[in-house]
């Protein structure tokens, strides 16, 4: 009798676990109830869609065709300070695109860092952009980056990986430093990226209960930005297009969550075992750090840019992690990364 009864309460357990661990489906764009497809997308060999848009000069005449990679919680609609007349004298055409899940992009349930390197591929293929082209990653759309340098070598003319993404768990980071930086996130950052990384399973719970607090950033809390992000942010005009919205608008889970599970999960590699790219020293890699950024540490960017001889490290003072919405640094960044 003991035991059907503790059958039964196991079983009602698990049940109940199931409902709260698993993730909800996604709404996918075009789908009946879905959200409606509003931009331009190619279909990928495998069936999905990414969805992308295209700016600067004609790629049927530039020199210098460029992807830009998106960070966390945003889109193909960021909106980069760079001048139409810079544009025009570099000689630029770039596409961005929303990364799986986000936006347009259908999501991608076996996301992976590497992955993610190859959608920029297949992306550049269909687009026709031509077998070398540059790549630009924004904080969390910096691991793409680096997968690309891993992955993609070949078909790159140079990158860039701007206020870039951390992974505190790479091997090649001695422990001091990893350890370091990792203690001075917020406690309930760590416990996100924790989470993440060794139980993914219960990331999606994680995030969504009320016990303790989830992510900072999705928080609202204003205290992980530095005095420069802040009176960025203060002079910063309301989101009115609704491109805000659309960021999210197949599921939160599918977006944000998936892209935290890659970035801070088991990666195939680490950046030591990345072959310069540009043997021949006809490309570059460049890391632009912001000294004061709180999201992201300087210290572990500086590292590998002293390890890795095809990189090329910027650190900014007096700049935190928006670095790259500072008009002149962000053109900065684009002449810098066309010039090699």
């Amino acid at each position: 009798m003991i035991v059907n009864i503790a059958i039964v309460v196991a079983s009602g357990f698990l049940g109940w676990a199931y409902i709260r661990f698993k993730p909800p489906p996604p709404k996918i764009c075009g789908s009946p109830g879905g959200p409606p497809i509003t931009s331009p997308r190619v279909q990928l060999d495998d069936g999905r869609h990414l969805s992308y848009k295209e700016w600067g000069i004609s790629k049927d005449v530039a020199k210098h065709k460029v992807i830009v990679i998106h960070g966390f919680d945003s889109s193909k609609d960021l909106k980069l300070p760079i001048s139409q007349e810079l544009i025009e004298e570099l000689q630029i055409y770039m596409v961005s695109f929303d990364r799986a899940g986000y936006g347009e992009s259908d999501p991608h349930p076996k996301r992976t860092v590497k992955s993610e390197a190859y959608d920029v591929q297949e992306l550049a293929d269909k687009l026709q952009i031509g077998p070398k082209f540059y790549v630009i990653g924004l904080s969390m759309g910096a691991y793409v980056v680096w997968s690309c340098l891993k992955n993609i070598p070949q078909r790159l003319s140079g990158a860039s990986l701007v206020v870039p993404f951390v992974n505190y768990w790479w091997p090649c980071l001695p422990a001091k430093l990893a350890k370091e930086s990792f203690e001075r996130l917020l406690v309930q950052d760590r416990w996100v990226f924790r989470v993440a990384r060794y139980a993914p399973w219960l990331f999606n719970w994680w995030m969504e209960q009320k016990l303790f607090p989830a992510l900072s950033i999705m928080a609202g809390k204003m205290d992980i930005f530095s005095q420069s992000d802040l009176e960025f942010l203060k002079n910063l005009p309301p989101n009115s297009d609704g491109t805000q919205e659309r960021i999210r608008q197949q599921g939160v889970y599918e977006s944000l969550y998936r892209d935290i599970m890659a970035g801070y999960g088991k990666w195939e590699f680490d950046p030591f075992d990345i072959s310069n790219p540009w043997p021949n020293n006809d490309g570059a890699a460049h890391i632009w750090q912001g000294y004061d950024d709180k999201i992201i540490p300087y210290k572990v960017n500086r590292f590998l840019s002293e390890k890795l001889p095809y990189l090329r490290y910027h650190e900014v003072q007096g700049k935190g992690h928006l670095l790259p919405f500072d008009d002149s640094l962000c053109e900065e960044i684009f002449r810098t990364l066309v010039a090699g």
